[in-house]
């Protein structure tokens, strides 16, 4: 029974992430040809080289896992539901703040403080909505029994809701935030598929991986960027997927990593910390173009000298 039992969450894992794959591909070509909203010029960022990228990685990315979420076999209703809903509601949120927010106010303290002055910002919005949505989520996936349930429930919505703002913080750089997703969330579904029970929290994270994955060329390429949108739903579809697969000790550990990394972004560079780590470095820089050179000063040009290499050091939009 065991081990029919891991290979049907092999199976269920298999196919999802295959799905999640052609689903984001599919959902990436379209809306290249027709964005869902707007036109291409409002997709458009310009990046770290100062050239032009879409957004519609995420929403590709996005549409990918949630088609997914519907098709992939090993699920309850009561999972699917909750992915969608984790999809949706850090997708649409994270789209909105992408599309109409404002950079004038950044981070938690960032919004707080606008919050404190009477500004509703976007991100609040965002921070809201993703909160309310994953908080919903995680009552789908574990409903709430007595006092000690509810409770755990809030702690399980603040770790899907914390790991969409995680996996946004790494959106930094073409590809990180997928190669961070991937990191996290291979490992999980490893052990997910080779477990007696791990059927489901297997299935929910293959799925964002698999198209996470189809989409990480466009990212690596600089022709795309997973932006908001498909960066808060990556992170918290591996979330929900953790709440599903970890025992409460196991989530609560996980809970307290992502706040304290999230407090940590609050002080430190993410991307100065990983630029001075060689191991680190080679990996965000595994399938990148290469850095582009700072122009060289005329002064010294004139004199025969060579400016000093720069790395990108402007935050991918």
């Amino acid at each position: 029974m065991a081990n029919r039992s891991s290979r049907g969450a092999l199976t269920g894992a298999v196919i999802g992430a295959a799905v999640g794959a052609i689903a984001a591909r599919a959902a990436y070509a379209a809306f290249r040809r027709r964005p869902p909203i707007g036109g291409a010029k409002d997709w458009s960022r310009t990046n770290h080289r100062g050239e032009q990228v879409t957004l519609l990685e995420g929403t590709a990315l996005v549409t990918g896992a949630g088609a997914a979420a519907v098709i992939t076999p090993g699920l309850s209703l009561r999972h699917r539901a909750a992915a969608l809903l984790t999809a949706a509601g850090a997708g649409l949120f994270g789209t909105y703040d992408d599309l109409y927010g404002t950079t004038s106010s950044k981070g938690f303290k960032g919004h707080l403080a606008a919050l404190a002055r009477g500004e509703i910002t976007s991100g609040a919005v965002k921070i809201a909505g993703i909160g309310a949505t994953g908080l919903a989520a995680a009552a789908l996936a574990a409903p709430a029994k007595g006092v000690g349930g509810a409770l755990g429930v809030l702690a399980d919505g603040a770790l899907i809701a914390g790991s969409a703002n995680l996996a946004n913080l790494f959106d930094l750089r073409p590809g990180r935030a997928i190669k961070v997703g991937l990191l996290a969330g291979v490992p999980l579904l490893a052990a997910s598929a080779g477990s007696r029970g791990g059927r489901s929290a297997a299935a929910l994270a293959a799925v964002p991986l698999g198209a996470a994955a189809a989409l990480l060329p466009e990212d690596l390429g600089e022709r795309a960027m997973l932006g908001d949108g498909g960066a808060n739903a990556l992170g918290a579809l591996l979330g929900l997927a953790a709440v599903t697969r970890l025992n409460r000790p196991a989530r609560l550990a996980a809970l307290g990593v992502v706040a304290a990394l999230t407090a940590a972004s609050e002080k430190v560079s993410f991307t100065k910390v990983i630029a001075a780590n060689p191991v680190l470095n080679w990996l965000d820089m595994l399938g990148r173009r290469p850095p582009q050179p700072q122009a060289v000063p005329p002064a010294a040009a004139k004199a025969g000298q060579a400016a000093p290499a720069g790395k990108a050091s402007a935050e991918q939009v």
